[in-house]
C-alpha cells in the first residue's frame, strides 16, 4: 500500500505528459482541443505537487518526471500551437500577395521548445526559485499561448491577426523563459494580506478579467502577472 501512495503524484504527473502528447496529436487536426489539453495539463501539474505535499512523499524521480512532462506539454504543444498559428496568418498573406518570405516564418515558433527545456533546466538546479521564480515558469507561457486560438477566434481580434506579429509574440515570450525578472508564485506561507498583497492584486484581477472576457483574457492576465511582480519586487528592492 505505501508503494501505491508513493506513486499517486507520479501518477498524476503521468496524466500530464499524456495530455501533451495527445495535444501534440490533435494539433493537426483539431487545434482547439490541443488547447484545452494544454489547460488540462496545468490541473495535473498543480495537483501533482499538491498531491506529493498531502501524502508527505517525494522522490528524484518524480522531479524528473515533472521536467519530462512539462517539456512535452509546455515546451513542444505551445511550439506546435504557435507554429500552426502563424502558418495560418501566412498563408492568408501569400494568398493576398504577400512575399514568399513569410513562408518561412512558422519555424520561428521553434524556439518555444527550445527555450522551455533551458528554463526547466536552471529551475531544476536554480536554489533560488523556492518561493518564487526567476523567468516566465513554463505552464504560464503554455497557457498565454493555448489562448491565442480563442482570442482570435472573435471578429473583434480577427482583424490583428499577421505573421510579423505573432513572431514578435513568440520572441518575447521565449526570452521572458530565459530572463533574470523576479516573479510571483502563488504559494501562501499566511493568508494575511500584507504578506501576500501582489498575490491578492494578481488574483482578484485575473478573476474580473475572466468574469469579462473569459479564455481570451489569459494572454492579459500573463502581461499583467509580468507587471505586478516587476512592481512588487521592486518595492522590495528599495
Amino acid at each position: 500500500m505505501n508503494s501505491i501512495v508513493k506513486n499517486i503524484p507520479n501518477a498524476i504527473t503521468c496524466l500530464n505528459l499524456a495530455c501533451g502528447f495527445l495535444g501534440i496529436l490533435l494539433a493537426f487536426s483539431e487545434l482547439t482541443y490541443s488547447c484545452y489539453l494544454i489547460f488540462l495539463a496545468c490541473f495535473f501539474d498543480f495537483i501533482d505537487g499538491f498531491a506529493a505535499r498531502m501524502l508527505k512523499v517525494s522522490s528524484s524521480i518524480g522531479k524528473e518526471l515533472d521536467s519530462l512532462a512539462d517539456m512535452v506539454s509546455f515546451g513542444v504543444l505551445p511550439g506546435i500551437i504557435a507554429y500552426s498559428l502563424i502558418e495560418t496568418a501566412v498563408v492568408k498573406e501569400v494568398f493576398a500577395g504577400s512575399s514568399g518570405f513569410t513562408t518561412l516564418l512558422p519555424y520561428v515558433s521553434i524556439i518555444i521548445p527550445v527555450f522551455s527545456g533551458i528554463r526547466l533546466a536552471r529551475f531544476n538546479i536554480d536554489t533560488r526559485q523556492v518561493h518564487g521564480f526567476i523567468g516566465l515558469p513554463t505552464p504560464a507561457n503554455a497557457i498565454f499561448f493555448a489562448s491565442l486560438p480563442f482570442v482570435f477566434a472573435d471578429p473583434v481580434f480577427a482583424g490583428l491577426i499577421n505573421s510579423y506579429v505573432f513572431m514578435i509574440v513568440v520572441l518575447v515570450m521565449s526570452w521572458l523563459l530565459v530572463a533574470n525578472i523576479p516573479l510571483i508564485a502563488l504559494k501562501f506561507k499566511s493568508f494575511r494580506f500584507k504578506d501576500n498583497a501582489d498575490k491578492y492584486i494578481l488574483l482578484l484581477i485575473s478573476a474580473l478579467l475572466i468574469g469579462f472576457l473569459g479564455l481570451k483574457a489569459i494572454p492579459l492576465i500573463i502581461v499583467v502577472y509580468i507587471i505586478i511582480s516587476v512592481l512588487f519586487s521592486s518595492k522590495e528592492e528599495l
